[in-house]
């Protein structure tokens, strides 16, 4: 409106006299730019209206066209590039009407050119800013997704394989109670249960302590790895299972990552013997190669045939393996049982 207004003919700056309809028109299409966000293709359309009525009828002209620049951008910015490409398209074969189709040329070629551009730049702009949030937002999405994938994957770890050695040991308990009594070996089962299920509840209150560190400093307490693997063996003895470590090479200090891969894998090895295998022993070995940590974990259970389908246990640590760069494989061994191996490059990308 100002641009219409204050340019003068002949001084360098004057009040132009606007009819009242060019008020009304101006009026209409900047009021109409207030509501662009709720009702993009509307405004688009009123503008164009706006600017159509304007134009030809309305002495002296002015950049009421900027409105439809402003509406073209919001609607492809919004996604609605059809809409905006219509309307754009409408005002660019009304505007070729009346410089070609009539006696009146007041654009001349090089106006023509430049309103072409104007309104097919702000479809293009608009586009591209559409484009450019929408893979924002798709980029955050998947990054929530897997996320969200790997805190299941964490708490399924966790949990399973304690829970597994309670559920176990529970089982243990309470045939020692109604066949020994209170004094024989329910006891020691009993004692298991209370260690396992409150290393349970430790490590659950740290994953979710570290869900809720969003602004606060990294949590000092150190991630499960290998060093712990000695407590992972015992919690399997306490459950019935004979467990035999074994470490082949010199130990490596390994990347956080991998460290914590190795110990997850172990651990859900671990549980899928006391869960399915029926085993009486499990053998867990440690290499350290020049390359990469070699973890493998064999049984003298009932194979594969336990493990119908494979089951989120082997996927998760498949994902874990191959997350690092690394592999696993899980398969029945020819002497009979089951094995997990998983190769951990030491520097493979997290």
């Amino acid at each position: 409106m100002v641009l219409t207004t204050v340019i003068g003919e002949g001084d360098p700056v004057g009040l132009r006299p606007v009819p009242a309809a060019g008020w009304l028109l101006m009026f209409v299409g900047c009021g109409a730019l207030t509501f662009r966000r709720r009702f993009p293709v509307a405004v688009g359309v009123v503008t164009l209206l706006a600017s159509t009525i304007y134009y030809p009828a309305i002495n002296p002209d002015g950049a009421l066209l900027v409105t439809l620049i402003i509406a073209l951008y919001t609607l492809a910015s919004a996604g609605r590039i059809v809409a905006a490409a219509v309307i754009g398209g409408l005002a660019i074969a009304g505007s070729a009407f009346g410089e070609y189709g009539t006696d009146a040329s007041p654009l001349g070629d090089a106006g023509m050119f430049m309103l072409v551009s104007w309104l097919v730049a702000a479809v293009a702009i608009g586009a591209v800013m559409h484009s450019t949030r929408r893979e924002r937002e798709e980029a955050l999405r998947r990054r929530a997704t897997e996320e969200r994938l790997r805190i299941a994957r964490e708490l399924h770890d966790v949990l399973g394989h304690n829970i597994s050695l309670i559920n176990v040991q529970a089982g243990a308990a309470l045939h020692a109670l109604s066949r020994d009594g209170a004094d024989g070996p329910a006891a020691e089962a009993l004692t298991a249960i209370k260690e396992t299920s409150r290393e349970a509840l430790r490590e659950l209150r740290g994953t979710l302590g570290v869900l809720r560190q969003v602004d606060e400093e990294a949590p000092t307490a150190p991630a499960p790895g290998l060093r712990r693997l000695p407590e992972l063996a015992e919690r399997s003895r306490a459950a019935g299972l004979s467990v035999d470590v074994r470490t082949d090479g010199d130990p490596v200090g390994l990347r956080p990552a991998v460290d914590l891969a190795a110990y997850r894998i172990v651990q859900e090895a671990l549980t899928n013997v006391t869960r399915h295998a029926g085993a009486g022993r499990v053998t867990v070995r440690i290499g350290y190669g020049r390359d990469d940590v070699l973890v493998d974990v064999s049984d003298d259970g009932r194979g594969a045939g336990a493990r119908a389908g494979g089951g989120s246990g082997i996927d998760g640590m498949r994902s874990r393996a191959e997350a690092l760069g690394g592999s696993l494989e899980a398969s029945d061994r020819p002497e009979g049982g089951f094995r997990v191996t998983a190769r951990l490059p030491y520097g493979g990308a997290a």
